[in-house]
């Protein structure tokens, strides 16, 4: 009698309790994260750990910042490996990369974070040669044997201003020398003229002014989403930039 009794309670408790579906797979699987200047992939870690969650099949590009051509050599090998269709991420600089990289036939989408997204003929040097009036001024240091720095005491309040004070520090000490090659390096032909193209705005960047970044991604027609952040938005909000990467994988 006890045994019947309790066969039908748990019965009806299976019949009571749902189980969580399994999340759907997202329906272009491989993300390729792209680093902008002075620092390096690690910084993805966040926006790595919301993507594999959401089951992305996640690669992280660790350009050498020597040149355009080196770091679009490099992204194209991470293309290259993946198994099907690619949404291609680039933050800062790692816009100028993927926006030239980014018309390989892998490519179904370019998300741009906080980043340049250049014309034919434009680099990053091209396009902060003339800055508006009050805009804020990045800390470049004067080149050393053909690398930039950031002044690590400025490093925090211009790059990584909602970054832990902890973190932002290390970033600072662990800048990657960026050579001017790499800043000076033009695209030939534009991504975003031949691909669906996302920018995330970070409103409170202080080295890629928020209204160069809205006239930008007018410029590529691309789908935008604004987010309160600094520059160093991919560290300060992975949730932000992971979403706006699954938006564009699962886009029609």
């Amino acid at each position: 009698m006890t045994k019947s009794i309790l066969a039908a309670a748990a019965l009806a408790l299976s019949a009571t309790v749902a189980v969580p579906a399994a999340q759907a797979a997202p329906a272009v699987k491989n993300v390729v994260l792209v680093h902008g200047g002075f620092v390096d992939g690690s910084g993805w870690h966040g926006v790595y750990n919301a993507l594999k969650a959401k089951g992305y099949t996640v690669t992280i590009v660790q350009n050498p910042t020597t040149s355009l051509a080196d770091d679009v050599a490099f992204t194209k090998r991470a293309i290259a490996q993946q198994d099907g269709p690619v949404i291609l991420v680039g933050h800062s600089y790692g816009g100028v990369v993927v926006s030239e990289a980014g018309t390989d036939p892998k490519v179904k989408s370019v998300v741009y974070i906080a980043a340049f997204a250049p014309d034919a003929g434009e680099s990053v040097m091209s396009l902060i040669a003339n800055p508006p009036a009050g805009a804020p001024v990045p800390p470049i240091l004067p080149p050393v044997d053909g690398f930039l720095m950031l002044d690590k005491a400025k490093f925090a309040a211009s790059f990584a201003a909602d970054v832990d004070a902890r973190t932002a520090a290390f970033m600072a000490d662990a800048q990657v020398p960026w050579n001017v090659a790499a800043a000076g390096g033009a695209v030939t032909s534009p991504a975003w003229k031949v691909k669906p193209s996302y920018y995330l705005v970070a409103t409170d960047d202080r080295m890629i002014p928020p209204p160069a970044q809205r006239q930008m991604a007018k410029r590529a027609n691309a789908t935008v989403v604004e987010t309160k952040g600094s520059h160093a938005v991919y560290v300060s909000k992975p949730k932000a930039v992971a979403d706006i990467i699954d938006k564009a994988a699962n886009a029609k």
